[in-house]
Formats: C-alpha cells, sequence, structure tokens
C-alpha cells in the first residue's frame, strides 16, 4: 500500500467513526475541547518512548499521535472550518517560508544564523497577523503549555528582540540572585505570597541557564524526575535489604541510604 492509499484510508476510517448512524457513539461525543487531553497524552507516550530508546514502540505511539490530528481535522471539516488537506497545505507552505536557505537561495548558515533567521520570520509573521487583529506579543503561545516550556518560549520571544544575556553566565548570575532573595523571603516568612513569588522567579532564572546552553528545560525536568525515581527505588531496596521499610525507616535513615547509593554511582 502506498503512502497516499495509507492516508486516503485513515482518513475515511475516521470519517466512518463519525458517521451519524454507523460511527463510533465514543467517537461521536467527541469535540475539540474533549480530546484534548488525549492529544496530550499520545504527544508524552511518544517523547517516552524516545527518551527510554524504546524506538521498536515508537512507530505505534506516532501513529496515535497522528490519529489526533486527523480527528481534529474531521471535526473542522464537519463544521466548515477547513480539511486536512488545509492543514498538510499550510504546513507546506511554512516550511518552505521559514527555510529560505534550502527551498530559496541555497546557503550554509551556523546554528547562530539559523536561530536568528527563524526568529526573524517568526516575527514577520506575528507582525503580519497584528495587522489583522489586535494580536499581543504572547498571542501565539499557548495558555496551557507546561509552564517550563512556556518560560522558555517566552524567553525565547523576547530574545529575538535583542533583550538577552550574550552568554549564560549573565543567566546564571541572576539565578544566584534569585537564589539570595529567595533566601530573604524565607527568613522574613515562608509561607507568604511574596515567598512563593520569589520561587517562581528563581524557576524562571532557571530556565534561562538551560536556555542558554541550548537545553530544553522541559525535558530536563522529565530527566531529573526520572533520575530521582530511580535512586529512590534503590533507597527502597537499600532499605529491605537491612530489613527496614520505607513506612518505618526514620528520615536519617533514608538519608544515609540516599547517600550511600549516590556514592555507588
Amino acid at each position: 500500500m502506498n503512502n497516499n492509499t495509507a492516508l486516503t484510508k485513515l482518513l475515511n476510517i475516521m470519517k466512518t467513526l463519525r458517521d451519524p448512524e454507523d460511527g463510533c457513539p465514543w467517537d461521536l461525543k467527541q469535540d475539540f475541547k474533549s480530546i484534548v487531553p488525549h492529544t496530550l497524552e499520545e504527544a508524552y507516550e511518544v517523547a517516552d518512548c524516545i527518551e527510554s530508546g524504546n524506538l521498536g514502540e515508537l512507530k505505534n505511539e506516532l501513529g496515535d499521535l497522528l490519529f489526533q490530528i486527523v480527528f481534529y481535522a474531521q471535526l473542522a471539516q464537519e463544521q466548515n472550518l477547513f480539511d486536512f488537506n488545509d492543514v498538510v497545505e499550510q504546513l507546506n507552505d511554512k516550511l518552505t517560508r521559514r527555510h529560505p536557505h534550502v527551498f530559496g537561495d541555497k546557503k550554509e548558515l551556523t546554528d547562530e544564523q539559523l536561530s536568528y533567521q527563524w526568529q526573524s520570520i517568526k516575527a514577520q509573521e506575528r507582525c503580519e497577523k497584528a495587522h489583522k487583529s489586535t494580536a499581543s506579543l504572547w498571542q501565539d503561545i499557548p495558555i496551557n503549555m507546561p509552564s517550563l516550556s512556556k518560560a522558555k518560549k517566552i524567553q525565547q520571544r523576547v530574545a529575538s528582540l535583542g533583550f538577552d544575556w550574550p552568554t549564560y553566565h549573565g543567566a546564571l548570575d541572576k539565578v544566584s540572585e534569585e537564589v539570595l532573595e529567595v533566601k530573604e523571603a524565607l527568613e522574613h516568612d515562608p509561607f507568604s505570597d511574596h515567598t512563593a513569588e520569589e520561587i517562581g522567579d528563581l524557576l524562571f532564572a532557571t530556565v534561562n541557564v538551560a536556555r542558554h546552553v541550548k537545553r530544553d528545560p522541559e525535558q530536563l525536568m522529565r530527566n531529573a524526575n526520572n533520575k530521582f525515581s530511580a535512586r529512590f527505588e534503590k533507597v527502597q531496596a537499600y532499605l529491605n535489604a537491612q530489613g527496614k521499610s520505607l513506612d518505618t525507616a526514620t528520615f536519617e535513615e533514608m538519608d544515609s541510604a540516599w547517600d550511600a547509593i549516590k556514592k555507588a554511582g
């Protein structure tokens, strides 16, 4: 089966699932908002496959994610908004427009030049949208985007306007500054709204350091979560080997086990 035939079959399957008479009851109940949680879940499952090295399952998870796109396109077609072909054509136009060094005057660019060109083109696109609406600087940044990713997106936006540290050193100094402000706030009142605000500023500043060293903060946080979880499971096994359990062990015993596991690598 060629790609076009396979895609046509997929679109027809989706259309059948939404058929008022012969379709699936669950699919017929869905709307744009109701399937958003499923889309997010599928996207995270794709990321998990890649980060865990389970590439054998990646094809299946990518298919599940593609189904989400097809579902949205079917809903839109039913409301005479657009169809799947419109989505693909707009994507084709966008990719061509944002890669002039490939589809226009071919030339080699450094990573820095590519990043600047990308941000410049996106800024121009935002300007064109602004002429058609009351677009704000942040209008195209999703409201419900994960907070770490959103922080990075905001920082990239202002960086494209020239508001940025030249190197990671300035961003790292800002983290040190925020740590002191958090410490001061904690000493005054650890449970105040001001303390919470200062902790938020520290998180935002930390994201900026990650951005400067070309790391995705969301991925770094997932890696840190996985690292902690795996190490704490070893703590549990360490205590069990000593005839103890997490339910009965003291903090000092768990901390000692943690240090032992950490030293063992």
